[in-house]
């Protein structure tokens, strides 16, 4: 029987390595290493876990990995039982230890004024509203090489908040719509999970300018600052907002100083890396290069892929591969376009009964996202028919009507009026010197066979793939 604490607690640690054989590094990470052995008393283990979800995940998904490693190391009668900390009340107050002169080392929390808050509800709060989205977590941030620093990164940070991690500050930047935001949120609601202790606050910089000048206006700047001294986690949004407001820049330098010296946490995003923010103090900037400066960059192919796939999966749609292909192919690299485009061609083929092919995505599309600008030249559509259909291009520009050749040659010119903004009389004198009426005719001889045959329907679809790479 294990009775020594030492003992008890090698057994855990015995149980957490099997675990890790049998879990991903992200599973294991998240639900297990949290946990705290604090007693075992011959028939029951106590382990001690950050919040109630954790119990409902341990019991709900891990319970049959966990009862038989716990019954192998501590014995076929052990029991479990969870010690979850009690619902705190903290107030806001100074780090006990702080240098700085000109913050006290006791605040009255009576007198502590909640810039979040509306005004006319009484303050202050004892725990405030930590402004995140739940929606936004890191198991529906799509990873991909653009990425995968930020989110190991941030993943790091979410685990041990604040002087544990050398990410202090996080400084993540990139353009706009890349997903800053959902990993910022993402942190927030991750420390909420792992340490409900922690007060955890998001806040964009347009809401902490309105505040500050509020506070100006009040002359309650000192509460103001002493606010946000007191929180745990400070993620602020579009810290390049700070430029050009020296007022709001001190109080924040004063805000910086008291968590960084406290050991909080800080998450500063920015549409710009720190050595190209303007008209911001430079001993701010200083402070910003302190940790971790990591980028979110465009997404590669794949990445898009799979996040069309993932969009896809959550407004339950089935979306063909080769229509996957071709959006991450064509859809600008910004995210919020790719989520917006997929999900307005779903709901435009809901509404109209349609299959979801490449020639309707291409329609709806049109005008709604930004598409890349390739330019597709009547050149390059008459070689990409005549490989496809392995014919000379002398003979399609030729006088020669035999079917196959006539058939290439109304191809050609029906992905010309598609593909092209070229007048018809241009496409018809490039392809066999045709005349304008041709081109007409040869369209609608492709429409109707696209309407009759669902394989020659493909082999269009297929060339205006080839002819779009």
């Amino acid at each position: 029987m294990l009775t020594t604490s030492v003992a008890y607690k090698d057994a855990w640690q015995n149980c957490l390595s099997q675990i890790q054989a049998q879990t991903s590094a992200e599973e294991f990470a998240k639900w297990f290493l949290p946990i705290v052995p604090l007693e075992f008393d011959g028939s029951k283990l106590r382990l001690r876990v950050p919040s109630k979800s954790f119990v409902d995940k341990i019991e709900g998904h891990y319970i049959n990995v966990l009862r038989p490693l716990i019954a192998e190391s501590f014995g076929y009668q052990t029991r479990l039982c969870y010690a979850v900390p009690k619902s705190e009340q903290p107030t806001i107050s100074s780090a006990a230890d702080s240098t700085s002169q000109s913050i006290p080392n006791r605040i009255d929390p009576t007198k502590i004024q909640n810039p979040v808050t509306i005004p006319g509800i009484p303050r202050p709060i004892p725990r405030f509203d930590p402004q995140l989205n739940h929606n936004y977590t890191f198991e529906n941030f799509i990873e991909g090489e653009c990425n995968r620093l930020v989110r190991s990164a941030s993943m790091a940070v979410a685990i041990n908040p604040g002087s544990s991690t050398p990410f202090n500050p996080l400084y993540i930047y990139g353009d706009s719509g890349l997903g800053k935001t959902h990993v910022a949120q993402a942190i927030g609601n991750e420390i909420s999970l792992r340490h409900p202790e922690l007060q955890v606050l998001y806040v964009a910089m347009s809401k902490f300018q309105s505040q500050f000048q509020a506070a100006t206006i009040e002359k309650n700047i000192p509460n103001f600052i002493h606010f946000y001294q007191g929180v745990d986690v400070l993620i602020l949004d579009d810290i390049q907002e700070l430029s050009g407001k020296p007022g709001t820049q001190n109080a924040f330098f004063n805000i910086f100083n008291h968590l960084q010296m406290s050991g909080k946490q800080l998450v500063l995003i920015s549409d710009k890396p720190p050595v190209e923010l303007k008209d911001i103090e430079e001993r701010l900037l200083t402070r910003f290069k302190w940790g971790l400066s990591a980028q979110i960059r465009i997404p590669d192919f794949q990445t898009k892929i799979k996040i069309i796939k993932a969009k896809a999966a959550r407004l339950g749609a089935n979306i063909p591969e080769d229509v996957i292909n071709y959006l991450a192919d064509n859809i600008s690299a910004n995210i919020r376009e790719i989520e917006g485009a997929i999900s307005s061609l779903v709901a435009n083929t809901s509404f109209m009964g349609k299959k979801i092919t490449i020639s309707l995505a291409k329609e709806i599309l049109k005008g709604y996202i930004s598409l890349y600008q390739k330019e597709i030249t009547i050149e390059h559509i008459i070689d990409t028919v005549c490989s496809y259909l392995n014919i000379d291009k002398e003979r399609l520009n030729s006088a020669e009507r035999t079917r196959e050749v006539a058939i290439a040659r109304q191809l050609a010119m029906y992905l010309a009026k598609q593909l092209t903004k070229i007048p018809l009389s241009a496409i018809g004198a490039a392809i066999g010197n045709r005349n304008h009426a041709t081109v007409l005719h040869s369209c609608k001889t492709i429409t109707n066979l696209i309407d009759t045959d669902q394989a020659f329907k493909l082999q269009v679809e297929e060339l205006e793939r080839l002819v779009s790479a």
